[in-house]
């Protein structure tokens, strides 16, 4: 939900509040209780929650591509003759490797 700055233009009076965007605009100050409340134009302002948040979002420097394994793997060293990696991980037996 956005985060919405109000001011009143009588009191000076200043507050944020957390509404939807649905919400209809406020209008009546709450310290004057004077018609001069109005929303003011500002940066927009958001809550981000949950989990996955950053935590999975390439934290690391971003995504590895797909593709051979990094190492001093010889080409072609546990794959199969149609070019797939052998269900047992390519290397990771000593069958494969």
């Amino acid at each position: 939900m956005p985060i919405y700055e109000y001011r009143c233009s009588a009191c000076g009076f200043e507050k944020d509040y957390l509404q939807k965007v649905s919400d209809p605009i406020l209008t009546v100050c709450p310290e004057c209780h004077q018609d001069t409340f109005v929303k003011q134009l500002t940066a927009a302002g958001f809550q981000l929650k949950g989990s996955g948040w950053y935590a999975t979002d390439f934290k690391g420097g971003g995504a590895k591509p797909a593709g051979k394994p990094e190492g001093d793997a010889k080409p072609g060293a546990g794959e199969s003759k149609s070019g797939e990696a052998p269900a047992c991980g390519a290397g990771a037996c000593p069958a494969c490797s």
